[in-house]
């Protein structure tokens, strides 16, 4: 097999909390992943991420781990596990499991331990400090979920470290035993047959153990001392060659305050290290228009600013790493209705345009469940609705300490809460989008009806077979998976152009960003030529891109 099968694969990522219920009790389970397979097949993915089904308390959905080494019973049992690897290896999609690794939750064996005196062996499996001379924490370090990233534990008189949740103490990857603990952990699963890991906030895993002040962000971990820490490297090189080595597995980390050239560190093939990482620029609101309160009342890019961040990344990492491709996953907004128009005359061509600007592009793909049905945002309309950790903290924080209207937060929440991916996925018209038979954990968006499944496979037309079209033409075209990247009109408002090369073979990408018409300028008019691959209008003219239009053409020789 080769080694870099991952270069040219496609990977869906599976939130399975509202993926699909096999039984009745409103929460998504592995038997309901079982159950869909023949749809993420006949899709066409090669690679399923799954977000974490570990045991747990839930205080961040999952991302809180009990045990590395059980199943949630919210999701079924290790039986239902082995029988869907087993079904999706059937079907020749590989499972790559979502591993939290710089944090546990605090009803882990390992932490109930820690904390019961500072001379207990699970002691330094954690980051325990003793209080400021006046009582205070050791130093300014926030949470990413709002307030201090330090909790005071009265049995020892010392604060532990959690950069998330209070529930989410932060692991000690200083301690050798600990990290062998966590390669053993990782052997087994491998031995078990996934095809491999993301890595969640990887990047974070390594702290300056002089602990500094640090500088302050205004929201969330402090910038030059939670991420990209002295050791970093080491520590992925050793997991490297504890777990990966030899074996060919995808790897992924999620990587915050990573640039591009950080990345190559991560990512090179000879560094040993992760295949590929996530970055947030493009994700993370415009940096000529920052917010006050981070993401939340953060403007989006513009596109002018958006095609130089995704450019930059695609020539850094050209020879050198790998990227990854995304606009949506479990703690984004819905990208149709973040990056493109999710009104009912727009919502279809807008999802196309967005799915061809980005799976044309040089890197691995990743599709989160339902964006290859073009869902969108459900516009809560009241803080009870919401469930995320994150959004009712910042919902309290903003409104109470603050002091912002509620409707003003409640617009925040609208537009980036992270539980706008997380309603279930909308598999047809029926009771409860037939996600469940019973009440759903969280509520479905109210547009089900028009958007699901059932009525997209019987479209042609649809969003879903759109992204098929997009998941062959990787699979079939070496340029889409291996092309160099040019970008085209860097100034254009509203056009994202760019080609792809390799070879005799010649790709260009035109997408308009714009629900207005707009004149297609003589360089790109030169360029249009040879056979259309792809395109979201059936017509194709030459004068002028009509609202959200896409296309690619494909030359050869």
């Amino acid at each position: 097999m080769n080694k870099n099968w991952w270069k040219n694969a496609v990977v869906y990522q599976i939130y399975p909390r509202s993926f699909a219920d096999s039984n009745g009790d409103g929460v998504g389970d592995l038997r309901g992943i079982t159950g869909r397979m023949g749809y993420l097949k006949d899709l066409g993915i090669d690679v399923i991420w799954l977000s974490p089904v570990y045991q747990s308390p839930n205080a961040d959905n999952g991302y809180d781990i009990s045990d590395y080494r059980a199943i949630m019973p919210e999701f079924g049992t290790m039986e239902d596990f082995d029988e869907m690897l087993q079904t999706a290896h059937c079907h020749g999609i590989r499972i790559m499991m979502d591993m939290v690794l710089n944090h546990s939750s605090d009803e882990h064996p390992w932490f109930r331990e820690s904390r019961k005196s500072k001379d207990n062996p699970y002691r330094d499996y954690y980051i325990w400090k003793d209080p400021k001379e006046n009582g205070d924490p050791p130093n300014r370090w926030e949470s990413s979920f709002s307030g201090p990233a330090w909790t005071f534990d009265e049995t020892t008189g010392q604060y532990y470290l959690h950069l998330f949740a209070e529930k989410q103490p932060d692991l000690n990857w200083d301690n050798p035993s600990l990290r062998q603990e966590i390669y053993d952990m990782m052997k087994w699963w491998r031995d078990k047959g996934v095809d491999g890991f993301r890595f969640d906030v990887i990047s974070l895993i390594s702290k300056d153990p002089a602990f500094p002040e640090g500088e302050e962000l205004g929201n969330g971990y402090t910038a030059i001392t939670c991420a990209n820490g002295p050791r970093i490297h080491e520590y992925l090189k050793e997991m490297n060659a504890a777990v990966m080595e030899g074996y060919p597995l995808i790897t992924v980390g999620e990587c915050p305050m990573v640039d591009e050239e950080m990345a190559k560190l991560y990512s090179g093939e000879d560094r040993h290290e992760l295949n590929m990482i996530f970055h947030f620029e493009h994700v993370s609101g415009s940096r000529k228009n920052p917010g006050k309160y981070g993401k939340w009342d953060s403007p989006p890019m513009d596109l002018t600013e958006l095609k130089q961040v995704l450019s930059r990344w695609q020539y850094s990492l050209a020879e050198e790493g790998w990227n990854s491709i995304y606009l949506s996953n479990h703690d984004q907004p819905r990208c149709v209705s973040r990056f493109g128009n999710d009104s009912a005359e727009y919502r279809v061509l807008s999802a196309k345009m967005l799915a061809t600007a980005m799976h044309m592009l040089k890197g691995t793909p990743y599709i989160y469940q339902g964006e290859e049905l073009g869902m969108t945002n459900p516009a809560f309309d009241s803080i009870d609705l919401y469930q995320d950790v994150e959004s009712l903290n910042i919902y309290r924080e903003l409104t109470e300490e603050e002091g912002l209207p509620e409707s003003q937060v409640m617009d925040y929440l609208k537009k980036v809460s992270r539980d706008n991916a997380r309603t279930p996925m909308q598999w047809d018209g029926g009771k409860n989008a037939g996600f469940s038979s019973g009440t759903p954990w969280i509520r479905i968006n109210p547009n089900y009806v028009e958007i699901n499944v059932q009525k997209e496979q019987m479209d042609p037309d649809s969003v879903f077979h759109y992204y098929r079209k997009l998941i062959d033409l990787r699979h079939t075209y070496p340029v889409v998976a291996e092309g160099k990247y040019g970008l085209l009109l860097p100034d254009h408002p509203s056009i994202f152009a760019y080609t792809r090369s390799l070879g005799e073979e010649r790709l260009l990408v035109v997408c308009n960003f714009s629900k207005n018409i707009t004149d297609i300028p003589e360089e790109i008019r030169r360029e249009m030529s040879g056979r259309l691959l792809i395109a979201n209008y059936e017509e194709q003219g030459t004068d002028w891109l009509r609202p959200y239009e896409a296309a690619v053409w494909y030359r050869k020789g």
